[in-house]
C-alpha cells in the first residue's frame, strides 16, 4: 500500500492543573503513548482520518483515568451524562451527541450519527438512539469517580469540576479538572477528522452542554482539524476550534492561527488547551493553564507535551 502523504497524529486526555507527582505523570505518558502508537499504525495501514480518530476516541473512552466514557466524573445529582462529536473534513459533516448515559462509547454513536438527517442528538433522543442500535447498557462509574463526589457532596459542591485525571495521589488533591479527551488525524490520502468526548465538567448543573459536542470544541475541513479541552464554557466563548479552522482556511498558517487565537483567549482570561493539524501535517497544540496532556506521531517518532512549561502559549511537534 502506497500513501500519498506521511500520516500524522496528535491526542489529548485533558488539560488542567500540575500532575502532583512522577508517578501520575509516567502513568499518563503511558497511557497516551500507547494509544498514540496503535492509532498510528492503523494510519499506516491504510486507515482513512475518521476510522483513527474513532479508534483513538475509544481507547481513550476506555481508559479509567482520563474524564471519558468508563472513568467520567458525576455531575451534581450522582449522575454521569457524557457528550462527544466527530468532524469529517473530507464530507465537512458534525455528528455527535449530548449528555448520553449508560453507553460505553459516546464516539461510537456520534460515528453512526454521520450518515443520519439529524446528526446531533442530545439526552433523549440519544438514549433512544441506543436502544435503536441494541448498544448493551453499560456503567462507566469508578471508585475514585465516586470517592471524588461524595467528598465534594459533603462540601456541598464548593468545587467548579472534579480532578481532570483520575489517580489517586491527585485526583482528589487537584482543584481544577478540564477533563476531555481528544484526536485529529491527517491520514494518508491528506483527509483530516477530530473527535471529542467528554464526561462534563463533573458537579454541573443537570443539563449543562459541554463544548465536546459543537463546533466551538471539535472542528475540521481540507484545511485544519481541531479538539479542544479545558473550560467548556471559554472555548464556546472563544468558539474556537471552529476559530482556528477558519483563519487556516483564509489562509493564515496553522501555528499563526494558533497563536492568535490563544493570544485573545487569554486577554479574555479564557481557560483551556487545544490540539491541531493542517493539511500539511503540521502538528501545533496550545495551552492557557499549567499542563496539557497530549502526544502525538509526527511521521518519526511520539513526543508529548506533558513536561512542557516554557511559559509559550503554542508549540508544536
Amino acid at each position: 500500500m502506497t500513501l500519498q502523504v506521511q500520516p500524522k497524529l496528535i491526542i489529548h486526555g485533558g488539560a488542567g492543573s500540575s500532575l502532583q507527582g512522577k508517578g501520575g505523570l509516567i502513568a499518563v505518558r503511558n497511557s497516551l503513548s500507547k494509544i498514540v502508537a496503535d492509532v498510528y499504525t492503523l494510519l499506516l495501514n491504510g486507515a482513512n482520518a475518521t476510522e483513527a480518530v474513532v479508534r483513538g476516541c475509544q481507547m481513550l473512552e476506555d481508559e479509567p483515568r482520563f474524564n471519558a466514557g468508563t472513568g467520567s466524573v458525576l455531575q451534581s445529582d450522582g449522575q454521569i451524562r457524557m457528550s462527544a462529536s466527530i468532524m469529517d473534513g473530507t464530507t465537512g459533516r458534525f455528528s455527535g451527541v449530548i449528555n448520553v448515559s449508560r453507553v460505553k462509547n459516546p464516539i461510537e454513536m456520534a460515528l453512526f450519527l454521520q450518515n443520519s438527517d439529524d446528526r446531533v442528538l442530545s439526552d433523549y433522543g440519544a438514549a433512544e438512539l441506543a436502544r435503536e442500535l441494541q448498544i448493551p447498557s453499560y456503567n462507566g462509574l469508578t471508585d475514585l469517580r465516586l470517592q471524588e463526589w461524595t467528598l465534594e457532596r459533603q462540601g456541598n459542591f464548593q468545587r467548579t469540576m472534579a480532578g481532570v485525571v483520575a489517580e489517586p495521589e491527585m485526583a482528589l488533591s487537584s482543584n481544577a479538572g478540564r477533563g476531555t479527551i481528544g484526536v485529529v488525524a491527517l491520514d494518508g490520502d491528506g483527509k483530516l477528522a477530530a473527535g471529542t468526548s467528554t464526561g462534563g465538567k463533573g458537579f454541573e448543573r443537570i443539563g449543562r452542554v459541554s463544548d465536546s459536542a459543537m463546533p466551538a470544541g471539535n472542528y475540521a475541513n481540507f484545511h485544519a482539524g481541531v479538539s479542544c479541552t479545558g473550560i467548556g464554557e471559554d472555548i464556546i466563548d472563544e468558539c474556537l476550534a471552529a476559530k482556528v479552522v477558519v483563519r487556516v482556511t483564509d489562509g493564515m498558517s496553522l501555528q499563526d492561527a494558533m497563536q492568535k487565537s490563544f493570544t485573545e483567549a487569554r486577554k479574555n482570561n479564557r481557560d483551556f488547551g487545544a490540539i491541531a493539524l493542517d493539511a500539511t501535517g503540521m502538528i501545533s497544540y496550545g495551552k492557557i493553564c499549567e499542563v496539557l496532556l497530549a502526544a502525538y506521531h509526527n511521521g518519526e517518532n511520539i513526543g508529548d507535551t506533558l513536561e512542557w512549561n516554557d511559559q509559550e502559549l503554542i508549540g508544536h511537534g
